[in-house]
């Protein structure tokens, strides 16, 4: 016979996420426009798409509260599928404090992975910049 019992159990408030303030997300969102520009656009965008391959036509940033994404927009260009294109998040910064951030890679399952937490703005776009699981795939 199943054990009918109810138990009221202590379950604490979630910690608010501190709100990004607006100086901090313009300098943020101004150095990860620069990587992008720098290091991204020029290596993962091609100007002469080849047929059946998965082409990127743009890659840009954007924020969602506490998180900024790190983007691109796809499409692919085999004649049998559609050319809409879609959008695929590939990293994502998310901000913790005073320039400390959460650093975490979108992985195959679907899933976001953290690899890195509280680390400063500077040491979380230079491992983007030189680790490829950062990058666009």
């Amino acid at each position: 016979m199943p054990n009918n019992k109810k138990q009221w159990v202590y379950s604490p408030a979630k910690a608010k996420k501190p709100q990004v303030p607006a100086a901090a997300k313009e300098l943020i969102t101004a150095q990860c426009q620069q990587l992008i520009d720098s290091e991204f656009k020029p290596h993962y965008i091609d100007l002469e798409p080849q047929k059946n391959r998965m082409i990127i036509t743009d890659i840009y940033g954007k924020w969602y509260r506490s998180f900024y994404y790190f983007c691109s927009t796809f499409y692919f260009n085999i004649p049998e599928l559609p050319n809409e294109p879609i959008e695929n998040k590939f990293t994502r910064l998310e901000y913790i404090g005073e320039n400390k951030f959460n650093l975490a890679y979108m992985r195959h399952t679907e899933k976001w992975w953290e690899v890195h937490t509280g680390i400063s703005l500077k040491n979380a776009l230079e491992e983007i910049k030189n680790n490829a699981i950062f990058h666009p795939n």
